[in-house]
């Protein structure tokens, strides 16, 4: 692969962790294709051993955690900006280190890559939580730059300690 892309694709999700730390929804929003699709499947502990991960993830259209598109993605960010969003208030505090950046991909227009991210979230005085996982996105050259197409995010948990799901990963 050109390790110029790696080197520009690796940036894009640096600065995509960034806004998202620096709670710069909007701007955000502005990373993201008007026909995303981000979706986090729910994880199933399966008895044996699954030949392929794949097996232990909910198929489109069972479980998922969320399975946004532009419209709904910008209702949760909207929400968060009106100060409704109890889970919200105080904000949350986040870092989301991204690692293992790889150009699985590349027919020109569109870009797979697969990543791998801790989110640390902490909240008041005690709460904290962590997300470990992977993601597989479509990364879209759009006007000399990028935008993310497709979102799958997978968790390494099956179980979530979290009260709630109100970060974007």
């Amino acid at each position: 692969m050109d390790s110029n892309l790696s080197r520009e694709v690796e940036d894009f999700l640096y600065l995509e962790a960034e806004l998202l730390d620096e709670r710069k929804l909007r701007e955000w929003l502005d990373l993201l294709t008007d026909d995303v699709r981000y979706w986090m499947p729910i994880r199933h502990n399966t008895l044996g051993r699954p030949e392929e991960i794949t097996e232990e993830l909910a198929k489109p259209g069972e479980g998922y955690y969320f399975d946004d598109d532009k419209k709904s993605l910008r209702l949760r960010v909207e929400r968060v900006y009106s100060k409704s969003a109890w889970s919200e208030l105080p904000p949350s505090r986040t870092r989301h280190l991204i690692s293992n950046i790889r150009i699985k991909n590349d027919d020109g227009v569109e870009i797979g890559v697969h990543s791998n991210f801790i989110v640390y979230r902490t909240r008041l005085e005690t709460d904290q939580d962590m997300f470990v996982g992977t993601r597989k996105d479509i990364v879209r050259r759009v006007d000399g730059g990028f935008k993310i197409a497709k979102r799958t995010i997978i968790l390494d948990q099956a179980v979530l300690a979290a009260k709630n799901l109100s970060v974007f990963l």
